[in-house]
């Protein structure tokens, strides 16, 4: 089976907690990711993701800081454990984004899509 290390992103986009959310929207859009983390140093303190910036938008206020919409103290997996265990933390926490942390500190992302990649070969859709 492999590791999160293995499947992870390491090449991080962050933000501090007063980052203002549409910074940090625009900053998703440009690099094409769907969450970033917040960091307050080199300690993770949280996870702002394309859907806490759908929900600030629902809502109207979209003049806060990430720390206003961001999910703080996120679930973390650690390098070394598996893409199974992986999966199954996002399954039961209803998330699609698993920051991952070497000694606490942060050293890669994975997403949904990095994990399905490990079950699914990479084929063209459709046989295209």
């Amino acid at each position: 089976m492999p590791i999160v290390g293995d499947v992870m992103s390491r090449n991080l986009l962050t933000a501090e907690r007063s980052t203002k959310l549409v910074d940090a929207a625009d900053a998703m859009t440009r690099r094409h990711v769907g969450a970033m983390l917040v960091l307050d140093g080199d300690r993770l303190i949280g996870v702002i993701t394309e859907r806490d910036v759908l929900r600030a938008v629902a809502s109207g206020d979209t003049s806060g800081d990430v720390s206003d919409w961001m999910t703080s103290h996120p679930e973390t997996v650690e390098p070394d454990e598996t893409t199974q265990q992986a999966g199954v933390v996002m399954i039961h926490g209803g998330f699609r984004h698993l920051p991952v942390v070497d000694g606490g500190k942060p050293v890669g992302i994975v997403s949904i899509r990095d994990l399905m990649r490990v079950v699914l070969e990479d084929v063209s859709p459709r046989g295209v």
